[in-house]
């Protein structure tokens, strides 16, 4: 199969190379280059504010964005072949009768000035790849980086090479054609993008970055943040399932000294006692370690205590009862790897049984049985780009291995309803997910999806509520959802002043 890859050869950067890189290492594809002036780049004012936020944020100059000279290129043919099988235009000026031409689009409109201006104007754009206006894949993409305007584009640029992947036909895949399932667009918007500020924005905009910038540094002077906490409430027999909306009752807080924070609660019903597992966070590290407390209807029996830590970060412990013992997922991205772990002292003496997940970096791994099978769902960093909008899909006839992927991986790409945020349940007779919506910012929502189709050919979802915090939860963000036992948790964002702990440390009180 002969691919042409149209691009701009004023910009050639990091990102067509990956591209290019990854789509010649597919089965029985011969990639050429159709690199020719398109006016399609960014203005030299944007490329400014390119290197200011470099400078200001610490950002690596070797991203995805880093401009490469038009030689970078000479593996590939810089001549198209007359008549290739696939035309994929990522600046929209190819007409060609006969041929098949996929025209990726931002929000409506092709190019890197249109996906620079839609991301200064702080959208999460919907990318389509396009033929002959017929949508073959499309999907929402996002960034942790929100503000940073660099960090943005590379990640967004990362994901567009996931979604044109994705969508390669079955001859070039040796499978099944991947394309990655459409997401629905935002509520009516004009359909023409902004313009690019002019370079006197341009530059105001880079003057409220660095102030910014310097307010976050003085604020990480004055307070521990990151900084979660985690919310608890009886649930009376109902549950956010059922009730879409934050009982007016509220939640209490999971109390914490500032030193640390404890995020990502995981209860579980075990010989009679509700005992919760969380991400403890501790500042000074500057990582978590696992830790639990037992649960009763009045809140927690003493304080949560470690149980899990390792060398490296670990998070969102995925806890489950299975052949009457105690297992344990916990998020190891910083390792690489997903990995089960089996209580022998419960709620401690955790052991290693498998690594499910290896040479990969997989967030929040979630598993269900559904339909006769084990399902891993986890959101892959495919390339680079964001953690949270990329989601991949596992299956296994056994929750210990061996796992399959998912043959239309990445099967959703959509920064507001990929990531996992808690178990999935089943009510009445359908399977419903907790999702993170992350367009705002990483956790800012929480969403309740329902899992219209599983199988080995796609997954089909619809989102059904979203949950915002507010007056009954007034941490700044809602990301996690889980119950057990009649007691039901969430977490979010707080505010942990440095001089508050340095107060407790010293106090003779305390």
């Amino acid at each position: 199969m002969q691919v042409s890859l149209r691009l701009d050869s004023e910009c050639v950067r990091a990102f067509h190379l990956l591209l290019l890189e990854r789509l010649a290492a597919l089965a029985q594809v011969e990639v050429s280059v159709d690199a020719r002036p398109a006016g399609s780049g960014i203005p030299g004012s944007a490329a400014a504010l390119f290197q200011l936020e470099t400078a200001i944020h610490g950002l690596p100059a070797d991203g995805l964005a880093k401009r490469l000279p038009l030689s970078a290129l000479a593996p590939y043919r810089t001549q198209p072949p007359a008549s290739p099988d696939l035309v994929i235009d990522l600046c929209g000026d190819v007409s060609l009768e006969g041929t098949r031409v996929w025209r990726v689009t931002y929000d409506g409109a092709a190019g890197e000035a249109a996906l620079l201006a839609l991301i200064l104007d702080g959208r999460t754009p919907i990318s389509r790849i396009e033929e002959r206006a017929a949508t073959v894949a499309e999907g929402r993409l996002g960034t942790e980086y929100g503000g940073i305007a660099l960090a943005s584009f590379q990640d967004m640029l990362a994901r567009t090479a996931s979604l044109i992947l994705a969508a390669m036909p079955p001859s070039a895949t040796n499978g099944a054609a991947r394309a990655a399932l459409p997401v629905l667009p935002e509520p009516a918007q004009a359909v023409a993008p902004p313009q690019i500020p002019s370079p006197a924005k341009l530059g105001i905009r880079a003057g409220k970055a660095l102030a910014r910038r310097i307010v976050q540094k003085i604020y990480h002077l004055c307070y521990n943040a990151p900084h979660w906490k985690v919310g608890w409430r009886e649930t009376k027999g109902l549950d956010l399932f059922d009730l879409r909306a934050h009982p007016a009752t509220g939640w209490q807080v999971l109390p914490d000294d500032g030193s640390r924070f404890y995020a990502d609660p995981f209860p579980i019903l075990y010989q009679g006692q509700v005992t919760l597992f969380v991400e403890d966070y501790i500042h000074r590290l500057g990582r978590a370690i696992i830790s639990a407390v037992p649960f009763g209807p009045s809140g927690p029996i003493g304080r949560p205590e470690p149980v899990l830590d390792l060398p490296y970060h670990l998070s969102y412990p995925f806890v489950f009862e299975r052949d009457g013992e105690v297992w344990m997922v916990p998020e190891s991205c910083a390792n690489r790897t997903v990995d089960l772990y089996r209580a022998t002292a419960f709620p401690g003496g955790w052991v290693k049984e498998a690594t499910l997940l290896s040479d990969i970096v997989a967030s929040d791994a979630t598993l269900v049985e559904h339909g006769g099978r084990w399902w891993l769902f986890a959101t892959v960093r495919d390339g680079g780009g964001a953690f949270s909008d990329a989601l991949h899909l596992w299956s296994a006839p056994d929750f210990r291995g061996p796992w399959t992927p998912h043959p239309k991986n990445p099967v959703l790409v959509d920064i507001a309803s990929a990531r996992p945020a808690g178990r999935m349940v089943e009510r009445n007779g359908q399977l419903l997910r907790p999702v993170q919506d992350c367009r705002r910012s990483y956790g800012a929502a929480l969403g309740i999806a329902r899992v219209a189709h599983l199988d080995l050919n796609c997954m089909e979802q619809v989102v059904e509520t979203i949950l915002t915090p507010g007056a009954l939860w007034n941490g700044r963000k809602l990301h996690t959802l889980n119950e057990a036992g009649g007691l039901e948790f969430i977490d979010g964002s707080a505010i942990a002043p440095r001089w508050k702990h340095w107060k407790q440390k010293r106090s003779p009180l305390t």
